[in-house]
């Protein structure tokens, strides 16, 4: 039998607890930083690869595709960092790094 989640307990007010980061869950900063990303560079999005609480909100990494090729192991990727506030409004943005699809990760954009 699969088990429930629990539900966060309704507070004195009767309104449920805020999640720990404002009105934005992991996922929710996810998927907006994704959209934010996409919108500002107008191009194909692969998808999220990061995110993180910061101080005031989010941190999001989303890879990007640059430049196709054929053969797709071509095509140059480029990781995002999307940095939201708590309510997925977006501060800042900015490219990491430009590799190739495939390369391998070169351990230098860890956190």
């Amino acid at each position: 039998m699969p088990t429930r989640q629990r539900r966060p307990e309704p507070t004195d007010s009767g309104t449920r607890a805020e999640p720990r980061h404002g009105a934005l869950s992991a996922a929710a900063a996810g998927e907006t930083g994704l959209r934010h990303i996409a919108e500002l560079t107008a191009r194909e999005v692969e998808g999220v690869t990061l995110v993180k609480p910061a101080e005031e909100g989010w941190l999001v990494d989303v890879e990007v595709v640059e430049d196709r090729h054929i053969p797709s192991s071509g095509d140059v990727l480029a990781l995002y960092e999307a940095e939201l506030d708590s309510e997925g409004d977006l501060l800042s943005y900015r490219r990491l790094r430009r590799y190739r699809r495939g390369s391998g990760d070169d351990g230098g954009a860890t956190r």
